[in-house]
């Protein structure tokens, strides 16, 4: 097996990974807009150019919520960008800290049972300097159910965001 590239970050203690292609930008914590009612995952919406993006907290959605959350309120934190998980419109996943790009030995993923993992969403698990990474699959990180629901709500954040362009 090739080589491959990932992306390490930290959601509530635990390392995780996803592949470097997977990804298509890293951000930092923009101001979002979170209107009254959302799921408890979603942490709110950004304007980028003009589109609504939504941003999922990893922590929250795997069940992994920080106990320090809420005191640097998540001045810290970053956003992985990526595309393809709701009809093809970019989210975002809110996690504690991007750590680093890697290059790793493909032969070095061990894989996972699905029936072990959160809607088979862990591909496989990587023995990275004696820590475990669980290598995470972008388009299963959310059940289909919840791509839906997250689509539904990302349209109408697009909806109230076109209200206010003013054209030139």
């Amino acid at each position: 097996m090739a080589s491959l590239h990932i992306l390490l970050f930290d959601v509530g203690g635990t390392r995780c990974a996803l592949r470097r292609n997977d990804v298509r930008e890293l951000l930092p914590l923009p101001h979002l807009w979170r209107p009254p009612s959302l799921p408890k995952p979603l942490a709110g919406f950004f304007n980028l150019g003009g589109t609504a993006v939504s941003v999922v907290r990893m922590d929250v959605l795997f069940g992994l919520e920080s106990q320090k959350a809420g005191t640097d309120n998540g001045l810290y934190r970053h956003l992985i960008l990526v595309d393809g998980v709701t009809e093809g419109r970019p989210m975002a996943f809110l996690v504690d800290r991007v750590v680093d790009l890697a290059l790793v030995d493909g032969r070095l993923v061990s894989p996972v049972r699905e029936a072990g993992t959160l809607n088979g969403c862990v591909q496989g698990e990587i023995d990275i300097d004696g820590q475990l990474v669980h290598l995470l699959s972008v388009d299963r990180v959310l059940f289909a159910e919840e791509q839906q629901a997250l689509s539904t709500l990302t349209q109408t954040a697009q909806s109230r965001l076109s209200e206010w362009t003013v054209s030139a």
